[in-house]
């Protein structure tokens, strides 16, 4: 059941309403946006809500039990608010949402219609089509721990303690060619192993990405060169020069903790339970 203030319960049952949508995103970096189906804009609670956005949205409705309850909203991108390279660079992947009724005469008289996230996103030329899913979607996300071999803690979080920041996990260099948009050959990270970085972070301290970070797919030492291959490719062309921030890996195992980190005292797996094997082997009599 919504709690109406008595002023918007009255505005609704006059019959003659001005009501519109207004849509709040807020993307995991803290950066806030609004967005409304009115043709003008209106601002309430710190947060303005621009209008002519092109934003349309599927019906509402609300399902019984704890099923995910869905909808769409359909939009246009452009450079003044949702653009093509943030979509593609995962900036909106799991925004928080917030959807209001508003009436824009006196928008203090409102109601918030929905909570939830933005789930998968579509892009066609240029328009695209957000799901935002409700709040029953984080109940079926996994919680607590599992009982596994390798480590289910973060590299450098609370529960693993490595410093990252150490220049013994770190390390700065420049792109010497970029051989595509996620690959090329570096200089200034040569005193590193072959996939010390490898599951490692890299960010872009200069040129057209700066300040992107990317996950790293592949750390490779060769005989007269570094490469990284990057999971995702860079929102801007890399270029010849641009400097980047690279910090260590971690495939999660018992031995590259104690052998890499020497952090076995910190390692949140339990490497001493059986496999798959244990439960395959069959019982012979001596």
């Amino acid at each position: 059941m919504k709690a109406l203030s008595p002023e918007f319960a009255a505005h609704l049952a006059s019959g003659a309403t001005t009501l519109c949508w207004c849509w709040r995103v807020e993307r995991r970096d803290g950066t806030v946006m609004g967005f409304t189906d009115h043709d003008n804009a209106m601002a309430f609670d710190g947060t303005t809500y621009e209008a002519a956005s092109g934003f349309t949205a599927s019906d509402i409705t609300d399902g019984l039990g704890l099923s995910v309850d869905n909808l769409e909203v359909t939009g246009a991108l452009s450079s003044a608010t949702l653009t093509e390279d943030d979509l593609a660079a995962g900036r909106y992947d799991d925004a928080r949402i917030a959807i209001y009724r508003v009436n824009w005469s006196d928008p203090s008289q409102r109601v918030l219609m929905r909570s939830g996230s933005i789930g998968e996103v579509r892009r066609t030329g240029a328009s695209f089509t957000a799901e935002l899913r409700g709040l029953a979607h984080y109940l079926q996300q996994p919680r607590g721990r599992l009982l596994q071999q390798t480590c289910d803690a973060d590299l450098g979080d609370a529960r693993c303690t490595i410093d990252l920041t150490s220049t013994a996990f770190r390390g700065t260099g420049a792109i010497v060619s970029a051989l595509s948009a996620r690959r090329f050959t570096v200089a200034g990270i040569d005193a590193f192993e072959t996939r010390f970085f490898s599951r490692g972070l890299f960010t872009f301290t200069s040129g057209a990405s700066s300040g992107l970070k990317i996950e790293i797919k592949a750390h490779t030492k060769l005989a007269t060169s570094v490469e990284i291959e990057l999971w995702t490719e860079a929102e801007g062309p890399p270029a010849n020069g641009d400097t980047f921030i690279v910090t260590a890996g971690c495939d999660k195992r018992f031995e590259t903790c104690k052998v890499r980190f020497v952090n076995v005292l910190n390692f949140r797996g339990f490497p001493a339970i059986p496999g798959n094997e244990f439960l395959t082997k069959i019982g012979r009599a001596s």
